[in-house]
């Protein structure tokens, strides 16, 4: 039987992890593996089954989408699907699932962390400390507060039961309102989302990058937020009208912010959020744990073979809603 060709984009810097993974060797017995960065991508797809996009940041394969004259399934290395999901793929045959589940947990300690950051005041003693300065202050308590956390699924899921464990109050935000729910109890719509957010001391921002998502947070949504409230986001940074929270912050709208994805990425040098008092800034790292790049890889694995039996593939996404239903 004809072995299936599988095409796997990846930065040269990831082509050894991937080469040396013990995850892939079954799939390059099963399989013709060609390996390619960007630039090759479009002769990689050309007659390729699949598409494994281990490189989960590359935009490149809108632009070698013509070469994919045989394409069957794709499946990206990340929960987000945005730099895959433009109008070529989403009206195609062709089926796309993520790696939904693999920082769920760790997105959610991260949360948890910038939280207890702003809490305890802990990048002003890392500072004083630096400075050999005994300098007493009184911090706030977390337990009690309130928090939303706009973004429904499995990311979402795990934030809301971490920060409840700790004794603070959650609600969410997504598609569509409900109550009773069995991990943030009141889910709000966020169609409606400036109703909402005078409620909260921290906003958590964890939902998917679409058409309706696209901006969400701006003027409007950081005027309606406590002057004393805290902002985090972990989901896209083009879910964030950048200039809008800069904005805010400079003028006491909202009292920080913990973003850890942005619109542009790197941050560029100039941008004034690498300078404010009230701002931490990490390099879209809030999920990545020692040893994820193999949990990917093997996730990848785990559905390979499914595809290969013809056993139901997991995670498949929704490409009208651009990212996997949830069951709740």
């Amino acid at each position: 039987m004809e072995k299936p060709v599988l095409a796997v984009l990846c930065g040269d810097d990831q082509a050894r992890n991937l080469t040396e993974s013990p995850a892939m060797q079954p799939i390059e017995s099963a399989a013709v593996v060609r390996y390619t960065g960007e630039a090759g991508l479009a002769d990689a797809l050309r007659d390729a089954d699949a598409l494994f996009v281990y490189d989960f940041l590359s935009r490149a394969v809108p632009d070698a989408w013509h070469a994919a004259n045989r394409l069957r399934w794709l499946h990206i290395a990340s929960a987000g699907v945005d730099p895959v999901m433009f109008p070529g793929m989403r009206d195609s045959d062709v089926v796309l699932t993520n790696s939904r589940g693999v920082f769920d947990d760790s997105i959610a300690e991260y949360v948890l962390g910038v939280i207890l950051t702003f809490a305890k005041d802990l990048h002003t003693s890392l500072d004083l400390q630096r400075a050999s300065r005994w300098q007493h202050r009184e911090t706030e308590r977390i337990a009690g507060r309130s928090v939303l956390v706009v973004g429904t699924g499995p990311i979402g899921r795990a934030i809301a039961r971490m920060l409840r464990a700790v004794g603070m109050r959650v609600a969410g935000a997504g598609r569509r309102a409900r109550s009773g729910d069995p991990d943030f109890g009141d889910v709000h719509a966020s169609g409606r989302l400036v109703d909402h957010l005078p409620g909260y001391d921290y906003v958590a921002a964890v939902a998917p990058l679409t058409e309706q998502t696209k901006g969400l947070f701006d003027a409007a949504a950081f005027a309606a937020m406590k002057p004393s409230a805290r902002f985090v986001n972990v989901g896209r940074g083009e879910l964030v009208v950048t200039a809008d929270l800069v904005e805010a912050l400079r003028t006491g709208g909202i009292a920080g912010a913990a973003l850890d994805v942005f619109d542009t990425e790197p941050l560029p040098v100039d941008s004034p959020l690498w300078t404010m008092r009230n701002v931490l800034v990490s390099p879209h790292m809030s999920g990545d744990f020692i040893g994820w790049r193999d949990t990917l890889v093997e996730v990848f694995a785990d559905n390979f073979h499914r595809w290969q039996t013809g056993a139901p593939l997991r995670n498949v996404v929704d490409k009208q809603l651009g990212y996997v239903p949830s069951d709740r």
